[in-house]
């Protein structure tokens, strides 16, 4: 069956994104292989405790001004990646100390408690919570 294996995030530079994916988010580097014949590289990240063959994160560097134009902004000013967690105030805690910005600050719905942070580039992401059954 198809399976969703990889989201593209348009970035600037691949070691600045690193350093906040992985440095400041706990994200998992799951590989990062130089392509010589492009010049570019093919960089993949997950989430902390997704499992191996998850969809992950491809950290894809803007290579034209088209593309440039749309780093932080892929979604049109919308939230564009919603990370799930087990345990929201852990994480939210977590990425709090770590310096992450945050947009709008945990709320609770009847689907989860959920606050908006900003990555390095201004993309949106949820972290999120489910409430069981969701």
């Amino acid at each position: 069956m198809p399976h969703l294996a990889h989201v593209s995030l348009v970035v600037r530079d691949y070691d600045e994104a690193l350093a906040f994916y992985v440095g400041k988010l706990g994200f998992t580097l799951v590989e990062d292989t130089y392509q010589p014949e492009q010049d570019k590289r093919w960089v993949t990240i997950r989430p902390p405790g997704a499992a191996a063959g998850a969809t992950t994160i491809l950290l894809a560097r803007a290579s034209a001004p088209r593309q440039e134009a749309f780093i932080g902004d892929q979604a049109g000013g919308r939230v564009f990646l919603f990370l799930a967690t087990d345990d929201f105030a852990r994480d939210h805690a977590a990425f709090s100390a770590a310096g992450v910005e945050w947009v709008r600050e945990p709320a609770t719905y009847d689907y989860g408690t959920v606050a908006v942070f900003r990555d390095l580039y201004g993309t949106l992401w949820d972290l999120v919570q489910f409430a069981d059954g969701r």
